[in-house]
């Protein structure tokens, strides 16, 4: 018999009623060090203090009127944005997922517009996750993401991560844009080094086609930097932002330039809850926090301690781990057993990782995690991987 909770997930046995920074307590009591984030959503910890304050002071006013008006919440969230980025206009979502469907609409559309309307081709990567709706499952194109589910949105093109021969030669008439994740995420924390992210910045540029990024999980602060893209010193054309922006609150936003928006007229798009006021309350506040320099060289200070642990554990469990990735407070443990038995060693030890593809577990803790949850981690990581290596030694006699 169905769940009334539809099967999709393959959920672990674990029920959380409350959070407090990096914690989640279950209704029995106990505490879990929270090192997934909601997966890398919970920028600033669970139940934080000013989040809390500014969802309910919002609440109390207005929860929606539609984008039938103008929400000034949602035009100040708007406002911050285009002053912090390269982007001159915004549009909100409510997630990831459909940030990438209007990406997708807003490059045809520009092409469209210019009268190019077959230039409606994506050239996308290996590895990628641009979310679950019919457009980001074709534009990852990964056979787990679209097996069964046919026929598939067409105009994309999918090409090994990264090559810039592979690109070029995959440029024609019919191309529109790049798409690629500065940071793959589910793909299993693999960064883009800066030589490929400028080189395809150069590539659009010289066959005048836009570039998109997709820092739905890189994006927010999780690097160190505002967004990752800014390591690399260039600049999208457009770009998809979600997850860590809303702080657990549901939120994301496509950015772009107003050369790349110039198609996206009134009636072109919609979205009855994107940009609402308690929404944009509360990413205002998120950004307020994860902005400041000061905090986004935490951000970078707390990843070298981060990964300079997860190295140590590397040396030391050679025959479990083989590297770390990642950048700031985006980490990855590329494992040598299957990553799926880390993970259990893990919630063992009442501690919160995500696992990744390419036997990869995730880190990707609060923004805000404190130097003593770190080292908490670590401790806890290593207690996992001792029960691992125990169990390693069994099936060796």
């Amino acid at each position: 018999m169905i769940s009334s909770v539809m099967p999709t997930y393959a959920r672990a046995p674990l029920n959380f009623v409350k959070g407090e920074g990096s914690w989640l307590i279950e209704a029995n009591g106990q505490r879990f060090l929270d090192f997934g984030a909601g997966i890398a959503v919970n920028a600033l910890g669970h139940a934080h203090p000013a989040l809390v304050t500014r969802l309910t002071e919002q609440a109390q006013k207005l929860w929606h009127v539609s984008n039938l008006y103008n929400i000034p919440q949602q035009q100040d969230l708007a406002d911050k944005l285009v002053e912090l980025t390269f982007a001159d206009t915004v549009f909100f979502t409510n997630s990831g997922t459909e940030s990438c469907e209007l990406t997708v609409k807003m490059v045809r559309k520009y092409w469209y517009e210019k009268g190019f309307s077959d230039r409606v081709e994506i050239i996308a990567f290996e590895g990628a996750f641009h979310g679950r709706s019919s457009a980001g499952i074709a534009a990852a194109g990964a056979e787990k993401l679209v097996k069964g589910f046919g026929p598939m949105l067409p105009g994309f093109k999918h090409l090994d991560w990264v090559n810039h021969d592979t690109i070029e030669a995959a440029i024609d008439q019919k191309t529109a844009a790049v798409i690629v994740e500065p940071i793959q995420g589910e793909g299993g924390i693999r960064p883009l080094p800066d030589k490929y992210l400028k080189g395809i910045r150069a590539l659009c540029d010289r066959h005048d086609i836009l570039l998109i990024l997709d820092e739905v999980q890189c994006g927010v602060g999780r690097t160190g930097r505002l967004f990752a893209h800014e390591w690399s010193n260039i600049e999208p054309d457009i770009m998809m932002i979600a997850k860590g922006i809303g702080g657990g609150f549901p939120l994301g936003a496509v950015l772009a330039t107003e050369d790349a928006a110039s198609g996206m007229t009134a009636g072109s798009h919609g979205s009855t809850y994107g940009g609402n006021p308690l929404a944009c309350a509360v990413g205002s506040e998120v950004l307020d926090h994860v902005a400041d320099p000061e905090f986004l060289e935490n951000v970078s200070r707390k990843g070298g301690l981060l990964t300079q642990g997860l190295m140590g554990l590397v040396d030391g469990y050679s025959d479990l781990f083989d590297s770390v990735r990642g950048l700031g407070l985006m980490l990855g443990l590329k494992c040598k057993v299957p990553n799926t038995e880390v993970l259990r060693a893990c919630y063992d030890e009442n501690f919160i990782i995500v696992p990744a593809a390419d036997n990869v577990i995730r880190l990707l803790p609060p923004l805000n995690v404190s130097d003593d949850d770190i080292k908490e981690a670590l401790y806890r990581l290593d207690k996992a991987a001792q029960a691992c290596a125990g169990k390693l030694n069994e099936a060796a006699l």
